[in-house]
């Protein structure tokens, strides 16, 4: 089989592809041969060295994929040869509250990924694939599709009519969107790309601001909800944006911590501006097989179509990570497999 790779770290994406033998199929094991891989801003931290939980050494890179499986062991009943297959985030989180045990293993960080043709998993880190999606499509619900429905649905409890604020148009944030939408939420939008928050709009934004031209942007939140606030904000901006997304929350509100792309080093959050309100801070990350699992059935029952910015061949890995990082993609980046 083909594997790529990752064996620098910083800015320069630096690949190098190798034939490796074949793993062997366990009893509760399958063989899948991958089609698709996508990729996520975790996958840009661990090549630049700044991810917290990264291997030192080279390692295969990429969490999210989608296969079919070609090779079963002898006592594996979830799967099937020739079902279409997702990789779960956490091969270990099946359902239930999280846990550092359940956490402790991912792939593409401190273990070795799924930029590969082929990969040998336990059964029971994989869910079938929505009938509906390509193979490209699919691979998205891995992290970013996951991490939004954990925080919208299961964390948030969002119904029909919340206003929701969703910072930014990447991988996870243009997920949000789309569920939000699916899902009958009130979404509002922010970017500093009016291209991409004309996008946005299409896809059914109600309102947006561009944090660029409008660096107060809480007001603007104020404004479209006549004083009062958002009933959730999707939280990625990190230190820059957490205290305007607590501006911006309504009395009783919630704040959902699902990235942080300039970190959260210098961050200084009041108290009061949680305590006077009620708001309340949380996080998420990612999620449980469950989890993916109602994701690929909402997917499939509503029709939600992810977002693909643009799609790399295998061997243009380190294209589809510069693609990435500059910040450019509308939606999810996704690697092809030859």
């Amino acid at each position: 089989m083909l594997v790529q790779t990752l064996a620098a770290r910083g800015n320069s994406y630096r690949f190098t592809p190798l034939e490796r033998p074949s793993k062997p199929v366990g009893a509760k094991d399958v063989r899948i041969a991958v089609r698709a891989a996508a990729l996520n801003f975790r996958d840009i931290q661990v090549a630049r060295g700044s991810y917290a939980h990264a291997a030192d050494q080279p390692i295969v890179p990429l969490s999210d994929a989608a296969g079919v499986v070609v090779e079963v062991g002898e006592q594996v009943g979830r799967l099937a040869i020739g079902d279409r297959v997702i990789t779960s985030f956490f091969p270990d989180w099946i359902d239930g509250l999280i846990s550092r045990k359940k956490t402790s293993a991912t792939h593409g960080a401190n273990s070795d990924g799924i930029l590969a043709t082929e990969l040998v998993l336990s059964e029971e880190a994989l869910v079938h694939a929505p009938k509906s999606l390509t193979d490209s499509e699919a691979a998205t619900l891995t992290c970013a599709g996951v991490t939004a429905w954990n925080a919208l649905f299961v964390q948030a409890g969002a119904k029909p009519g919340a206003r929701v604020l969703i910072l930014g148009t990447g991988g996870v944030a243009v997920w949000a969107l789309q569920l939000s939408v699916a899902a009958g939420l009130d979404p509002i939008i922010t970017s500093s790309s009016d291209a991409k928050i004309e996008a946005a709009r299409a896809m059914g934004a109600r309102a947006s601001v561009n944090y660029r031209t409008s660096p107060e942007w809480h007001n603007d939140i104020l404004r479209i909800t006549e004083g009062e606030g958002v009933d959730l904000v999707l939280e990625v901006g990190g230190e820059h944006t957490l205290p305007r997304s607590i501006a911006a929350t309504r009395p009783g509100g919630k704040i959902i911590v699902i990235g942080g792309l300039s970190g959260f080093g210098g961050a200084r959050i009041e108290p009061h501006s949680l305590i006077f309100g009620a708001k309340t801070l949380s996080a998420v990350q990612v999620g449980s097989r469950a989890m993916l699992q109602d994701l690929a059935s909402f997917v499939d029952q509503r029709g939600v179509k992810p977002v693909i910015a643009q799609e790399f061949t295998f061997f243009e890995a380190d294209r589809a990570y510069e693609f990435l990082a500059s910040g450019n993609a509308f939606g999810k980046v996704v690697i092809t497999m030859p």
